[in-house]
């Protein structure tokens, strides 16, 4: 509580020693006029920083900077954003907002234009699928009171990701480059307008060989392709109703060579970029599909409808080492990495220091297909008064998903180094079941702009109908002979209000309060995970100095867990009860301009800055992953108390230099209070980036990017099984031309 009162007095009083030379502005703006595109949230930084909760817009322009295809350094800059990476490239994110669970970035809301994009949102939101950020033009965060415009997940946030846009004229680019450990990318994009019909065709190849080693020197890296396509048609501009149709088809394949294995203490501190030999065979190969079919009609200026129905289909397979056998007694990988001394002749298979007998190592095919389709609808209607703005949006979506898994796991040994396979197991017999949810949801949500006070009421109800089929392990056709069955309904009801207040143009005063909510497991009876969440924070601008301070405080009743590989767990998915748990923060984001009067030169700089405390006010054991026996008093795992960014640029019309820099604060692996033990510690870590680009002409660009630029050595994770490296030194250089 003294936190929390802690941090909202800090905001107030930053704001009242602000509040000075208040100036009158125009108390309503055309706000109907802002709105860019429905695939937006915000649409541009005016929009974002004039909503009654935090939220942050990632232009074209700052994604260009540093063309990043890491989704973990694009979010790095944006407070409030917390995440662990797992695997150096940032192909499967584990992003947390405002102290949610971060594990497969499965507590937050992940949309592409607008639309949910996790394999399957309601029924397994693990993202083991998530969008290229190479490919975007702009990346939306928003948090706080407003997001209940955007479930299923509204207590940390949700994130949008926003594709290629039809141009108004023909135009494209075309991106290459080529860098460290054969890291490559080729990206071309073109499209144009004909009269009412507009069109954009897309595509992206790119891959790396890895900066990991196995001892038979094969490539521990990645390829990966996508293709986008969108079309449109409008009406005439003197036809009565306005109206736009749009398709859009996009397709992505995927062949990693990664594992779940990490190493051991010791030899992360010898040789932290090795991988051991048992994990050679480790790969998943994945395939995405997605239609969408867009409408929208204005009635007037004032009313207009949007719809999207959509069509999501993902499917994987992982196969990669979960089990290994030594004289009859079969271990899991987490097991025996983090006790290499008590499973000593485990490891020695593991390393592949030994010839061992068949079936001493199982690889399992974790295969799955996942299907998500459904429609949504979005009516709008606004209208002035008398120095009031008003504005009522109602949104409605059916929506279904669903997750099918059909696994199983082959014996192997292995020999002077080679793993070669010794058995086949039963297909079906490690996981044979369908996960299902059926959703019905709908939101209302007001806007009333009164002078210079904007308040937003809002309410969603979500009424979702999550069901399991299990054939079980012996049924792999799926007659039916053993089926079992289990179904969990729920119904909520989620509200939220935001407020935002302009003092002047330049300093405002923006809070709310909502209710936090995230869908429960198919097990009969049990409970949503549902917290109630506050926020108060301040926008200013004084001179040259822009930001903004923001205080939250989100109060669990009933924290889920659940579990999953990905953290060490079973993979079963089941989630569990980890009841009371507070988390507060504050966050901190400062723009400054060190040039504002020199015509040749721009020198921007940034600093953004977040602290997330969190504490269980309950005791349990659990015997999953990353909690462990948790006491009262215990903080969450995988959440920094501290991080900052910080980044400068020198901009000219012939050249621009780029560097960014990013603290991520030590962090505990396992449920824990005071000081952090050895063995379930990541370290802090301090990594700069820099990126460069000299224009040629206004087609063509040289571009540079370094990664951590200073090559340091550092841990990321403990799990899944062991310690994981980020990403060293790597550089590479590209061209991009512009027509």
């Amino acid at each position: 509580m003294k936190i929390r009162l802690s941090l909202l007095l800090f905001t107030f009083s930053g704001v009242l020693l602000s509040q000075n030379e208040k100036k009158k502005q125009d108390s309503v703006q055309k706000l109907d006029e802002i709105i860019i595109n429905t695939n937006y949230i915000f649409g541009n930084k005016y929009v974002a920083k004039n909503r009654t909760g935090a939220s942050y817009y990632i232009s074209p322009k700052e994604l260009k900077k540093y063309n990043y295809t890491d989704i973990n350094r694009v979010l790095r800059s944006v407070p409030g954003v917390t995440f662990y990476e797992e695997d150096g490239f940032g192909l499967r994110p584990n992003i947390s907002l405002r102290g949610t669970s971060p594990q497969r970035s499965a507590k937050i809301s992940i949309m592409e234009d607008g639309v949910l994009i996790a394999p399957a949102p309601y029924s397994s939101p693990s993202a083991y699928y998530f969008p290229s950020v190479a490919r975007m033009e702009a990346v939306e965060v928003l948090k706080g009171s407003s997001q209940v415009q955007y479930g299923p997940f509204t207590t940390g946030g949700a994130i949008n990701m926003v594709s290629a846009q039809i141009p108004d004229e023909f135009g494209g680019r075309i991106l290459a480059n080529y860098g460290a450990f054969n890291t490559r990318r080729l990206h071309a994009k073109a499209g144009g307008k004909n009269g009412q019909f507009g069109y954009v065709a897309e595509f992206l190849n790119y891959g790396s060989e890895g900066f990991k080693n196995l001892p038979n020197g094969e490539d521990t890296g990645f390829d990966i392709n996508e293709v986008l396509a969108k079309v449109s048609y409008s009406s005439k501009t003197e036809a009565k109703y306005q109206q736009s149709f749009k398709a859009k088809f996009q397709y992505s394949d995927e062949v990693s060579n990664e594992t779940y294995l990490g190493l051991t203490e010791n030899d992360f501190e010898n040789t932290p970029y090795e991988r051991y030999a048992s994990s050679q065979d480790d790969q998943m190969v994945a395939e995405h599909l997605q239609f969408v079919l867009s409408h929208q009609i204005n009635f007037n200026k004032n009313f207009r409808i949007t719809t999207n129905a959509y069509l999501n289909k993902f499917k994987r397979n992982w196969f990669k080492l979960d089990d290994v056998v030594f004289n009859g007694n079969k271990q899991k990988i987490a097991k025996i990495i983090s006790n290499p001394t008590s499973f000593a002749n485990h490891m020695d298979i593991v390393r592949g220091d030994v010839n061992s007998s068949a079936d001493a190592l199982f690889l399992k095919a974790n295969n799955r297909e996942y299907y998500s389709t459904g429609i949504q609808t979005k009516l709008d209607y606004h209208w002035y008064g008398d120095n009031t703005f008003h504005d009522l949006e109602i949104g409605l979506r059916y929506h279904y998903d669903e997750e099918d898994r059909f696994q199983w796991e082959d014996g192997y040994r292995i020999n002077n180094g080679q793993l070669d396979r010794t058995s086949e197991g039963p297909r079906g017999a490690q996981g044979n079941r369908i996960s299902s949810a059926t959703a019905f949801a709908t939101y209302a949500m007001y806007k009333l702009k009164w002078n210079d006070l904007t308040f937003t009421p809002g309410l969603r109800y979500e009424n979702i109908l999550l069901e399991r089929e299990d054939f079980g392990s012996s049924d792999p056709t799926r007659i039916g002979n053993n089926i079992s069955t289990r179904e969990n309904n729920v119904n909520v009801f989620i509200p939220g209000i935001g407020f935002n207040f302009a003092f002047t143009k330049d300093i405002s005063l923006f809070g709310g309060v909502h209710k936090g909510f995230s869908p429960p497991g198919s097990s009969d009876g049990e409970e949503p995970e549902e917290s109630i969440n506050f926020e108060l924070g301040s926008r200013f601008a004084i001179g040259q100095l822009r930001g903004e301070l923001i205080g939250f405080f989100n109060d669990y009743s009933n924290l889920l867990g659940s579990d999953i590989a990905a953290t060490g767990g079973t993979g079963t998915l089941d989630q569990f009860n980890a009841g009371e748990v507070e988390v507060s923060g504050l966050e901190l984001l400062l723009n400054y301009e060190l040039l504002p009067n020199s015509s040749k030169f721009k020198l921007p700089i940034s600093f953004g800055y977040t602290f997330t405390h969190t504490e269980f006010l309950n005791a349990f054991d659990s015997a999953n992953g990353i909690w462990g026996e948790v006491e009262i008093g215990d903080e969450l795992p995988y959440i920094p108390k501290h991080q900052f960014n910080a980044a400068i640029s020198l901009e000219h019309a012939k050249y621009e230099l780029n560097l960014s820099s990013r603290y991520n604060g030590e962090f505990r692996t396992l449920a824990g209070s005071g000081d952090i033990p050895d063995d379930e510690r990541v370290d802090s870590n301090f990594i700069v980036d820099f990126s460069a680009k000299y224009h040629f002409n206004k087609k063509l660009s040289l571009t540079g990017n370094v990664i951590n630029l200073f090559d340091a050595t550092y841990a990321v994770s403990r799990v899944p099984a062991g310690l994981r490296p980020g990403h060293p030194f790597g550089a590479n250089l590209g061209l991009e031309f512009r027509f």
